[in-house]
């Protein structure tokens, strides 16, 4: 995607939600690892010696900066309309090409790099990618110079009839972004200080969190990763929930002053950049305004002020009855108040649900997506049979889930941790809806496949909407209990925790540029930010003041306020899934079309397209009053529970 300084950053953006994994017993044998070979065969010279594909990609890309470059230099008098033209669609079709081969090149390599951090090749691999978009910057800031200085012309140019139409809409977002730029000298130098800079810090913290450890058995000296720790908070024993929790403070513990110095320096890198860059910040009195960097992370959504606040409101709104959920969950545990480690626990044993192998979670969910769309069906199948998932839990790879394409390839790839259980599923669903999105948008240039952050989150989880639905159709008693549980789960994250994760981050861009933040204020903003999410249902005892050391979303000086989006693609899909609803598979086309328009309107346009407005908080309300409604039927489900035992 491109963010708000024009600079592709091709490194995968599309994270998986608080995705926590837990160490299957027998699933994870049949898991699989991904094939890369399709996109490039290796990052070294092939047995002739001849140059492999990925190092020749880099040459190339090399070459059409050159070209690029001089094209800024070669620009026509800003009058003359023929010759703007022909300079345009020629720089174009040499952009196209380069960010076709920027964004396979570093998402080849760092989808090497995030399932074996330990690899010298990987890594160096990255840094080369990374490297060979660096001149980027400085060219393309040059190149927009050269565009806005010919604005009128352009703008007759790409009007309705003319030559340059089908590039109106991101013409427009190009004379934005002028505006938003340092001079080329200025963003060259700060992108070739970013490889050193920023982008290294957020490795320190991938590398530091990957590789953490913990004594978890001092008698057989069993160690646990910080990923497997995490994942334990799914136990239903309450005693190994709380013993892996003070394990995993404890790792966060030894890893704080690194990763708090990794954290001050992004975010005191993006709020430097965003002053210079005259990002001011939003006015008024909601929740979006004051803060420079949120104004960014708006423009990336492509999301308004206005339908901001309406977002951020109704989250607020929706705080109090999951506050009522957490409450009646802890007396079902049999605690007063839920600790942090217990928001994902299991109901008690019997409600717990099955394991799930591999091969089930292909059916399962080609199954789901088929009751919606055959061509999606398809498509999952496809990317289950061609090695396009690395799903194994193996130490030295990263955990979460993320999507990444590669556009030269025409492919994408999922990877996430498969553990079994029904949230693991559901993951998977989540990245091939990612994967689905693109794709639906291959085959479109460059320029309108940049997807707004907001927009991206919307396809991964109609696609686990759908799985989820359609699983309440085949399960009852117990196990429906289970399912409506784990889906208030995620909605208590994607509404509550992200908010907290909101609340943290103005915070913390409050203090970037005023102060030297410590790890210990960072904690402190954390455990506010969660009282006040939570409405005061967690024990203030057992807080989670680290989280803002787990989550990677804080680490990118590009891609600020990673958060909100998914609020947002969490309430958007599910009114997509209500017309679903009504209309059958005869929507399906409706949808498909949706997301191939995502990189060619705002997120206001795309929401017209399907009948809603953004700017309306009762809009988002009728979304969380779906996790209200469950919210009321899993109590009626338990409270009938309670007196068939008792009968």
């Amino acid at each position: 995607m491109i963010n708000a300084e024009g600079v592709y950053k091709a490194a995968p953006v599309w994270y998986l939600l608080c995705m926590i994994t837990t160490k299957p017993d027998s699933a994870e044998e049949s898991a699989p690892r991904w094939q890369l070979s399709s996109v490039f065969s290796s990052f070294y010279s092939d047995s002739s010696g001849g140059e492999d594909a990925f190092s020749a990609a880099l040459a190339r890309m090399a070459e059409l900066l050159a070209a690029l470059d001089s094209a800024c230099t070669g620009a026509p008098a800003p009058d003359d309309a023929g010759k703007t033209a022909a300079w345009f669609s020629g720089w174009y079709a040499v952009y196209d090409e380069y960010r076709t081969l920027a964004e396979t090149t570093e998402s080849y390599a760092y989808a090497a790099y995030s399932v074996n951090t330990g690899s010298a090749a990987a890594l160096s691999a990255l840094s080369q990618a990374e490297a060979a978009r660096q001149p980027y910057s400085g060219i393309f800031a040059r190149l927009l110079e050269a565009v806005a200085a010919r604005e009128p012309v352009l703008t007759a140019l790409s009007g309705p009839g003319g030559p340059l139409a089908e590039y109106a809409g991101w013409l427009e977002e190009l004379f934005f972004l002028r505006k938003k730029q340092m001079s080329p000298a200025e963003e060259d130098l700060a992108a070739e200080l970013a490889r050193f800079g920023a982008e290294a810090w957020s490795r320190l913290q991938d590398r530091l969190t990957a590789s953490a450890v913990c004594c978890w058995d001092k008698t057989t000296g069993e160690q646990k990763t910080l990923v497997e720790l995490r994942a334990l908070a799914y136990s239903p024993d309450r005693e190994v929930r709380k013993k892996a929790f003070a394990c995993e403070l404890e790792c966060c513990r030894q890893a704080a002053e690194p990763v708090a110095a990794a954290l001050r320096a992004v975010k005191g890198v993006s709020a430097c950049l965003d002053r210079r860059r005259n990002w001011s910040g939003f006015s008024g009195s909601g929740l979006s305004a004051g803060c420079p960097p949120l104004e960014k992370a708006a423009w990336q959504g492509k999301i308004s002020s206005a339908a901001l606040d309406a977002l951020l409101s109704a989250m607020e709104d929706a705080v109090p009855f999951f506050a009522r959920y957490l409450k009646k969950k802890a007396g079902i545990l049999g605690t007063e108040k839920c600790a942090f480690f217990d928001l994902f626990a299991p109901l008690p044993a019997s409600f717990s649900g099955r394991r799930w192998s591999w091969a089930e979670t292909q059916d399962y969910v080609t199954e789901c997506f088929a009751s919606f769309s055959d061509e999606m069906a398809d498509f999952a199948h496809h990317a289950f049979t061609s090695g396009w998932i690395d799903a194994e839990m193996r130490p030295g790879k990263i955990g979460g889930a993320y999507m990444t394409a590669f556009p030269l390839a025409g492919e994408s790839r999922v990877m996430c941790n498969f553990d079994g259980t029904f949230n693991s599923v559901m993951t998977v669903a989540h990245e091939l809806g990612h994967a689905w999105h693109f794709e639906v948008m291959k085959d479109l240039p460059a320029f309108r496949r940049d997807v707004p952050m907001t927009l991206a989150e919307t396809a991964s989880i109609f696609a686990e909407t759908l799985v989820f639905r359609r699983s309440l159709q085949t399960c009852a008693g117990e196990e429906r209990l289970a399912r409506l549980e784990g889906h208030l789960q995620d909605g208590c994250q994607t509404l509550c925790d992200i908010l907290s994760r909101f609340y943290f981050e103005k915070a913390a861009f409050a203090a970037a540029e005023n102060g030297s933040p410590s790890a210990d204020d960072f904690c402190a903003w954390m455990a506010e930010a969660q009282k006040k999410a939570y409405g005061g249902a967690l024990d203030e005892q057992a807080l989670h003041p680290y989280m803002w050391l787990v989550k990677c979303h804080y680490y990118s000086a590009d891609l600020a306020f990673y958060n909100f989006p998914y609020a947002f693609g969490q309430l958007f899909a599910l009114a997509l899934f209500s017309r679903f609803q009504e209309e059958g598979k005869s929507f399906a086309p409706v949808y498909k079309n949706l997301l191939r328009m995502t990189g060619s309107q705002n997120a206001g346009q795309i929401a017209a397209l399907a009948g809603f407005r953004l700017e309306d908080p009762e809009f988002w309300r009728r979304g969380t009053d779906v996790f209200r409604q469950e919210a009321d039927g899993w109590e009626r489900l338990f409270q009938k529970k309670e007196k068939t035992d008792i009968l």
